[in-house]
């Protein structure tokens, strides 16, 4: 289950700071240092340790954290007072890192595994927002919003060929019952011509949506901002601890003040690329103020429904094609 391999990446990494010779003896310690874990989730955990097909998450992330406790960069072999971890709820006010535990109230780290996710959040917080401000998972149903009559026309064949007649005329009137019944329904993929009008509302979507996000582009200084926001680059460094397709990932994540002494944006495009479903790419070339060599970062964001055809209002995740340890900004950790 996803919750468990959360709870034992991010949990299991913060241990490891903590000296203990063993991840066995770490969690049945239950250590007071380690705050905001309930009873049962300790328990849980003490579970887990003896599930074959978790080992490998156990030991990625134990060696994680023993990795920071003895890096120059992080705790350098001192065993920290208070590991902090964030748990299972959303993010509080305008958080630019996606911080999973807090060390001693000064070191903040991400645990990523396996995830090339930048960003989950709704359509209008990146292309009409920019990305500023607090995101949100909006209500606004942003195939409705940018390609109205496109979606009109999907929703009147799909209504059609189901013969579902207690459902709304217009899209715009589903009600969640409403949405959970298309749900269900569409299971099995789209009836009759449903599949050529939907190609149809990929390209509207991501053509407006591409043509939405450009108008933020407006000058070297706000593409750098957006990059940085891309990237998840703020204002306090942070860390990433996790592992990729091949090898562990751990990552020094650069401010905006490093990123400017180390680097230069030479150019920042977005354009639709619709492929199957609504998708904008976007890509940021990178000159290295040292070597005078460029590096390409490459990107995507797919616009699509959450959980099923209809079943919620589209979202709109981000995701970093590059891999992490060659994206500037993104440093070794040592």
């Amino acid at each position: 289950m996803p919750a468990e391999r959360t709870e034992i990446t991010e949990i299991v990494t913060g241990l490891a700071t903590l000296g203990f010779a063993s991840v066995d003896d770490a969690v049945h310690a239950r250590p007071a240092e380690v705050t905001n874990v309930r009873d049962d989730q300790w328990e849980r955990l003490e579970r887990l340790l003896v599930a074959p097909e978790h080992q490998a998450t156990f030991r990625a992330a134990w060696a994680n954290g023993l990795a920071f406790a003895t890096a120059r960069d992080g705790l350098r072999g001192r065993r920290p007072v208070a590991v902090e971890w964030k748990g299972p709820h959303g993010s509080v006010g305008d958080q630019v890192a996606p911080v999973d535990l807090r060390i001693d109230h000064v070191y903040l780290i991400s645990c990523k595994y396996l995830s090339r996710i930048l960003h989950n959040l709704a359509p209008a917080s990146i292309f009409d927002q920019g990305l500023l401000g607090p995101t949100t998972r909006s209500r606004l149903d942003w195939y409705c919003e940018v390609a109205s009559r496109e979606y009109q026309a999907l929703y009147r064949s799909v209504r059609s060929s189901l013969d579902e007649t207690a459902l709304p005329p217009s899209a715009e009137q589903l009600t969640v019952a409403d949405r959970r019944t298309l749900k269900v329904r569409l299971r099995e993929g789209w009836p009759g011509s449903a599949r050529s009008l939907y190609e149809e509302l990929a390209v509207q979507v991501s053509n407006a949506s591409a043509e939405r996000w450009r108008s933020w582009l407006g000058n070297r200084r706000q593409q750098t901002a957006m990059l940085w926001r891309l990237l998840r680059i703020g204002s306090a460094p942070y860390f990433v601890l996790g592992t990729n397709a091949k090898t562990a990932l751990r990552l020094r994540i650069a401010t905006p003040w490093d990123w400017q002494q180390r680097y230069e944006l030479k150019a920042f495009d977005v354009w639709a690329d619709p492929a199957g479903q609504p998708r904008v790419r976007w890509m940021a070339t990178v000159l290295a103020r040292d070597s005078r060599t460029t590096t390409e970062v490459n990107g995507h964001v797919e616009i699509r429904w959450s959980h099923g055809r209809f079943a919620q209002p589209p979202e709109a995740k981000v995701y970093l094609d590059t891999p992490h340890d060659r994206v500037p900004g993104y440093l070794p950790l040592v």
